[in-house]
């Protein structure tokens, strides 16, 4: 089946949740509770494994989703990352505390240039990353730490000299656009 603008395929999917398999469900989800501020939206089993459903959105009905199961010998998370978007600096300096708070280890905030992030882990080794978007585009992979006793001002001066570096350094706005005329003109298979 081809996908393009004629039939409204494009632009039509969005994120809406993620399942992981745990160990320790109560203990994982009294974690996402407090470091993420997620409330418990239903619970029950489910082809013998316990799942408790996780939500901060009211329209939706899970963000994440906890199934027991993860055997005890899995020594790797297969699971790269788990992202949460915020819009501001205040929203994420809140869930760096948070994190904090609920005991996340590796605590490491860090820019991309594009986005300000905090990574961390849960108590289950799976990785999380909170991030907000910043105005500007610059090559990807870029990472680099930041410090976060820095003020606000401080830090997204920092973030900015880091994108501004990047060869390919323009306005979110003006990649947004290109990225736009890209996905159009592109053929699909």
């Amino acid at each position: 089946m081809s996908f393009n603008k004629e039939n409204n395929y494009k632009e039509t999917l969005s994120f809406s949740h993620v399942g992981i398999f745990v160990k320790d469900i109560a203990r994982m989800t009294q974690f996402y509770q407090q470091a993420l501020q997620l409330f418990i939206t239903d619970k029950g089993v489910i082809g013998g494994k316990d799942i408790v459903f996780l939500s901060q959105n009211p329209e939706e009905h899970h963000q994440l989703a906890l199934v027991s199961g993860r055997p005890e010998d899995v020594a790797f998370s297969v699971i790269n990352q788990i992202s949460l978007r915020v819009q501001d600096l205040p929203t994420l300096r809140h869930y760096h505390e948070c994190l904090k708070l609920a005991g996340a280890e590796r605590m490491d905030p860090s820019t991309h240039g594009n986005a300000l992030s905090i990574y961390s882990f849960d108590p289950e080794g799976n990785r999380i990353e909170v991030f907000m978007d910043t105005e500007w585009y610059c090559d990807q992979p870029l990472k680099a730490t930041i410090d976060f006793s820095q003020t606000d001002h401080e830090i997204m001066a920092q973030v900015k000299s880091i994108a501004q570096a990047s060869p390919k350094f323009m306005p979110r706005s003006e990649w947004v656009k290109q990225m736009h005329t890209l996905m159009n003109a592109a053929p699909q298979k």
